[in-house]
């Protein structure tokens, strides 16, 4: 039997030419993922954003408007060996911290994998392996032309 289709909703939350990021660990070591993750039933996807903010960078946050709508497809991608009947559409939203002097980012309910979550100067997202790296490509281009990215990485 094959999963379902899963909704995800995350955050890009940008401050003073940086990215707050979630640092995760895997085999191939340290890569950065945008703080966010699987809707709830009956959860707006907005909710959502909140939800995973709070378990996962420990601050709450204001939740602006659609960016990107990404799909991944397990099947077609480097991790295809453990995640080859994944579907996940994911919802990119421009975010803002309530407290943008905030220092303490401890969620309540962190990844499976995090180990962490930083500031990444946009100057240096090409240098890290940032998934889905075009959404960090488009950041740092100042294009946000583009609202459905299909499956990518």
């Amino acid at each position: 039997m094959t999963k379902p289709i899963r909704n995800s909703a995350k955050a890009v939350i940008v401050q003073d030419g940086r990215l707050l990021v979630i640092r995760v660990e895997d085999q191939y070591g340290t890569a950065y993922i945008f703080p966010g993750g699987g809707q709830d039933k009956y959860e707006e996807l907005k909710d959502t954003v909140l939800r995973e903010c709070l378990e996962e960078i420990g601050q709450a946050v204001t939740v602006g408007d659609l960016m990107h709508i990404r799909e991944y497809i397990g099947k077609n991608h480097e991790f295809a060996e453990w995640d080859a009947d994944y579907h996940q559409v994911e919802f990119y939203f421009a975010c803002s911290l309530n407290d943008p002097t905030a220092t303490n980012y401890e969620g309540s309910n962190p990844d499976n994998h995090q180990v962490g979550v930083e500031w990444i100067a946009f100057e240096d997202l090409s240098k890290v392996r940032l998934y889905p790296k075009k959404i960090g490509e488009m950041l740092l281009a100042q294009d946000s032309s583009k609202i459905y990215l299909g499956d990518l990485n």
